[in-house]
């Protein structure tokens, strides 16, 4: 297997060479090696809004395909369990339910809201039982706010990056932010998941892919902060656009700012505007297929309503547009490696070192 290898010095190093994103070996270690050791956004307390409910979902369906159970607790607490028996592996629940107890419907083992294995017919002959393994298991839940994020086994923790964040954006009401339905959507698009994160992690193509966007935003002064497992992209505009007032304690206080961009890695997009959130979870389905979830809450429907979702939805078709030429691009023979522009790319070439860290184990 070839070795990715992305030179710390940006201004030296070289963009992932064209086999990273056509090699279907590498397809399945980014799946082992990182997306099995980070944080996701499964979406917000909602899910489970009353006590003693259940809430099963798959964990990145068509990638890790990890069945989960999020479950809330006759006290309110929340949990994340394995939504798989620990019998004969059968899935517990199907939908969602408000019950006290999980039951499996193959054989009847029991298990309380906690994942705690209380009962199981025709085992009192069974030595040596039950056993710690017994119990469902249970995964990490972190919550900011209303939202929720998991992991399998993830390699840090989320809340430093929660508490980064939290310095920029605590001073918005997160939750009074309410979901939208009606314009939450998903995108299918035909390029490599990595390639969709390149694209949007560099204010580089604002002015030559997104015309109306470039029109809102003072490119000049487009600011990325680079974090530990998270990238910070600041989009300033002048006073005529939409803008956050911020309060004075606020470290960009008497700046116009238009946007907070967080990317989370590897794949999930925090994008803060004046009338609300846009998550974008980037999902994985194959070398040359991904799916993008844009999940909208509204804070503020006055601004949201002032043409928002539309120049959210266009500004989407071009990065499509644009990320599929990639896509197409790198089957060429001519093609190997690009360089890094060190004023612009500051975001991808951090993206690219976490991914040779990860892969490297």
């Amino acid at each position: 297997m070839q070795t990715l290898h992305i030179h710390p010095d940006i201004r030296l190093a070289e963009t992932p060479p064209a086999w990273f994103y056509r090699s279907a070996h590498v397809f399945e270690q980014l799946r082992e090696k990182v997306f099995t050791y980070t944080w996701q956004f499964i979406g917000d307390t909602r899910m489970a809004p009353l006590n003693e409910t259940v809430y099963p979902f798959t964990l990145l369906e068509h990638f890790i395909d990890e069945p989960m159970l999020l479950t809330r607790c006759k006290n309110g607490q929340l949990h994340n369990l394995s939504n798989v028996c620990t019998h004969r592996a059968n899935l517990l629940v199907h939908h969602p339910a408000a019950v006290n107890k999980v039951v499996c419907k193959y054989h009847g083992r029991r298990f309380g809201l906690e994942g705690n294995f209380e009962s199981m017919p025709e085992f009192k002959e069974a030595l040596g039982f039950p056993r710690p393994c017994d119990n469902l298991h249970t995964y990490p839940l972190q919550t900011w706010e209303q939202f929720l994020f998991t992991a399998i086994q993830p390699a840090y923790p989320l809340q430093p990056v929660i508490a980064k964040m939290q310095q920029r954006i605590g001073f918005l009401p997160l939750a009074d932010f309410v979901y939208d339905s009606r314009t939450s959507r998903d995108y299918l698009v035909q390029a490599h998941w990595a390639l969709y994160c390149d694209n949007y992690l560099e204010g580089f193509h604002i002015p030559f892919v997104h015309k109306d966007l470039n029109s809102a935003l003072d490119y000049g002064s487009y600011a990325v902060e680079l974090h530990d497992y998270f990238v910070l992209q600041i989009g300033y505009a002048d006073k005529g656009t939409q803008t956050f007032v911020l309060p004075p304690s606020h470290p960009d206080y008497g700046k116009h700012v238009a946007a907070y961009y967080y990317w989370l890695f590897p794949n999930t997009m925090l994008n803060f505007y004046p009338w609300g959130l846009s998550v974008n979870v980037v999902k994985p389905i194959s070398m040359q297929r991904t799916r993008v979830s844009f999940l909208t809450y509204v804070y503020d429907e006055h601004l949201f309503a002032q043409g928002a979702a539309a120049l959210i939805d266009k500004v989407e078709r071009e990065d499509e547009f644009v990320v599929e030429g990639v896509q197409r691009g790198l089957q060429s023979r001519a093609y190997t490696t690009g360089r890094y522009s060190p004023a612009r790319e500051g975001g991808v070439h951090h993206f690219h070192r976490l991914l040779a860290q990860f892969l490297a184990g």
